[in-house]
């Protein structure tokens, strides 16, 4: 397996409260960068801060044109897509909005999918919508590791088994337990 570079993370509906946990169970030393994509959030900053007060990496904002940088987690503005670009940068985009959000983790996935092929992990928690199942498929397709929360423990599932019908997974597990695989998959 290639060494991963880069987690991608979408979530929705329940999303923040997924995230605190998720991120605070990482270890603080993972090399990869994490970028995040949420729909449940209005405010970058408020969720910058929520997060920051859980992670065990630092938190924040992803910018126009900025590095993606390892160990960091790095969050999408509301408003604009976020793409990482094959030279490893980011770029926003204020295209119409992808299956009525806008952030998209289609979008997203999809574009990191191209940028890091086998190196990368997308991961798909709760969220009320579909959005992030096509991207998820992108991922797999390139080579990159798929994880998906189980919908019987996701807050709001349906985004879950929309990736799961859609795209499948390489690993489909409780919220608690994705961490540790996360950790596992990235510091050996």
């Amino acid at each position: 397996m290639k060494a991963v570079e880069t987690i991608v993370i979408g979530c929705s509906t329940g999303g923040p409260g997924a995230l605190a946990r998720l991120l605070g169970a990482l270890d603080h030393r993972l090399p990869a960068s994490v970028v995040v994509c949420s729909h449940a959030a209005s405010s970058p900053h408020i969720l910058c801060q929520l997060l920051a007060q859980h992670s065990t990496l630092p938190v924040i904002e992803a910018c126009e044109r900025e590095p993606v940088r390892g160990g960091m987690v790095q969050v999408a503005p509301p408003d604009y897509h976020l793409l990482i670009e094959r030279g490893r940068r980011f770029a926003l985009s204020i295209d119409e909005p992808v299956g009525f959000s806008r952030p998209s983790i289609d979008v997203l996935f999809g574009s990191a999918a191209e940028a890091y092929g086998a190196g990368l992990i997308a991961v798909i928690l709760t969220g009320a919508n579909a959005d992030g199942a096509a991207g998820l498929a992108c991922v797999r397709r390139a080579g990159g590791v798929a994880i998906v929360q189980q919908p019987d423990d996701a807050a709001a599932p349906a985004m879950p088994r929309a990736a799961l019908e859609l795209a499948g997974a390489d690993h489909c597990l409780a919220l608690d337990e994705m961490a540790p695989l996360i950790n596992r998959l990235c510091m050996t």
